[in-house]
């Protein structure tokens, strides 16, 4: 794992940073030792497709230290997530992290 305290190649807004830390508190992640991963999975004719979860750090991660929790990127998956921005939405009926690309 290599860890980086440049820029995130990743733009977490507020509100989804809010409710990531809202997240790991309630499911008592240790930040030291998780972070938010963030990928890709898929391929082929429907291309690839944002992944968002929680894990530990492997050798084969970047890690971006935020204020308030790390990111991890595989290095296999760093092209695909430059530019990418997670955001938070609640329209009252569908609640949940979207992903906009060249935010």
């Amino acid at each position: 794992m290599t860890t980086f305290a440049d820029e995130c190649p990743v733009r977490v807004t507020p509100l989804a940073v809010a409710h990531i830390r809202q997240v790991m508190d309630a499911k008592n992640l240790d930040r030291n030792r998780y972070g938010l991963r963030v990928g890709v999975k898929g391929g082929g004719c429907g291309g690839a497709a944002p992944l968002l979860g929680f894990d530990t750090a492997t050798e084969s991660d970047h890690r971006y230290a935020l204020q308030h929790f790390s990111v991890l990127v595989e290095k296999k998956h760093l092209m695909y997530v430059i530019g990418l921005e997670i955001d938070y939405q609640d329209t009252g009926e569908v609640a949940g992290f979207v992903f906009n690309k060249g935010a």
